[in-house]
């Protein structure tokens, strides 16, 4: 991928690996069975830089291309724990580019300087109870009064939502002009009316995903990110990039995937031979193969634009949709290759494939992502950045 990666993409990467095979992969079974990640791990990736790859030399970060983060994406998936991944990106990639793109510089100085050592942990609070992926239908709302903004509401299946140490909160200040009337918060964990509920989910175990209220939570006014009303542009705009990292998340674990089954196979024997011998399953793995590199191939040349400043809204809703698409169907046929191992918690078919069911999911469901492309397709609409 010489297109893509340098050398010093490839020494990256191999510091990446190392790292995270000393530090990280002793503690994923327990954070695992626990869902709940030790705090130690978040200071030794700000320590490496891993946690500022993309964010400005000023507040501590290392301002590298986009391909660093490809990279950072693609080996957190390899270590086969989404749910550890996920705690990762969405603090990186969800939280951080809010405070990086939209916070003033003392907003930067609290919070995205200490997010890029690991002090501080984020989360992005979006997703209602009774709003799922229609963001315009969002009911939190931040009233102000003086100095301040009084926030009231819900959230629900927020990433690091519950240990995390600051907010990255959607609410709408004018709630009588719809999606026109939405602004973007921080707050501090510890503001009082501020509460959270760890949710019980199928896959992602390591990861504490949260519900969380506000009742009466009472914020500095100077704690609005970017513009008051201009927070729908904002989240759309950075939609992008989240599913984007969602599409790369997702060809990761389908490479991963079938790298496992393909060792697994060369090792299995039945009636005399290797079971990567026999025609019907090579000629799956062919198929499983090429649809992999497609949408990897795919996914890079989003990268590519996005790291030069393009709006590629179609494009990442694209690669968000097929990639976690392909990747449920990669691992639940690797699983099959496996036979009665596959279904083994002690095998690693069984959490991938409760971890990828999210992919669809989460980010924007699949149903919403085809709304998105036919708007764009049938009904020429043009989706543009937030000025």
């Amino acid at each position: 991928m010489n297109k893509y990666f340098t050398e010093e993409h490839h020494l990256f990467r191999k510091s990446l690996q190392d790292f995270l095979k000393k530090e990280v992969v002793p503690h994923i079974e327990s954070w695992e069975k626990t869902g709940t990640i030790d705090r130690f791990i978040w200071k030794k990736f700000g320590d490496m830089g891993f946690l500022g790859i993309s964010y400005p030399e000023a507040y501590g970060g290392l301002n590298l291309g986009l391909f660093y983060m490809v990279i950072l994406l693609e080996e957190l998936q390899k270590i086969n724990s989404a749910g550890f991944a996920a705690t990762i990106w969405a603090h990186v990639y969800l939280a951080m580019t809010h405070l990086n793109a939209q916070g003033n510089k003392t907003i930067k100085q609290n919070y995205l300087t200490s997010s890029i050592t690991g002090d501080k942990i984020g989360c992005l609070c979006i997703t209602e109870p009774f709003g799922g992926s229609d963001v315009a239908g969002m009911r939190t709302t931040a009233v102000k009064e003086g100095d301040y903004y009084i926030i009231n509401g819900s959230k629900t299946f927020i990433t690091n939502g519950v240990y995390s140490d600051y907010l990255v909160v959607a609410a709408k200040t004018k709630p009588e002009l719809g999606n026109k009337g939405l602004s973007m918060f921080v707050i501090d964990r510890e503001t009082k009316g501020v509460s959270a509920t760890k949710l019980d989910k199928l896959g992602w175990r390591a990861s504490d995903t949260g519900e969380i209220a506000f009742d009466n939570v009472k914020i500095p006014a100077t704690n609005i990110l970017g513009e008051e009303n201009k927070g729908f542009g904002y989240i759309v705009q950075h939609f992008s990039l989240e599913r984007l990292v969602m599409g790369i998340n997702a060809h990761a674990r389908a490479e991963y995937a079938l790298d496992y089954a393909l060792k697994y196979m060369s090792e299995r024997k039945a009636f005399g031979k290797t079971i990567d011998q026999f025609q019907a399953l090579r000629h799956n793995v062919a198929d499983l193969y090429a649809d992999i590199e497609l949408c990897k191939n795919y996914n890079y040349m989003v990268a590519s634009r996005l790291d030069k400043g393009e709006y590629v809204v179609k494009e990442a809703t694209i690669s968000k949709l097929k990639s976690t698409k392909m990747a449920d169907e990669v691992i639940y046929q690797c699983l099959q290759f496996l036979g009665g191992y596959g279904y083994m918690e002690n095998y690693p078919m069984a959490r991938l494939l409760r971890d990828s069911r999210l992919g669809p999911i989460g980010g924007g469901t699949s149903e919403i992502l085809r709304e998105i492309l036919a708007k764009i397709v049938i009904d020429k609409k043009e989706y543009k950045p937030a000025t």
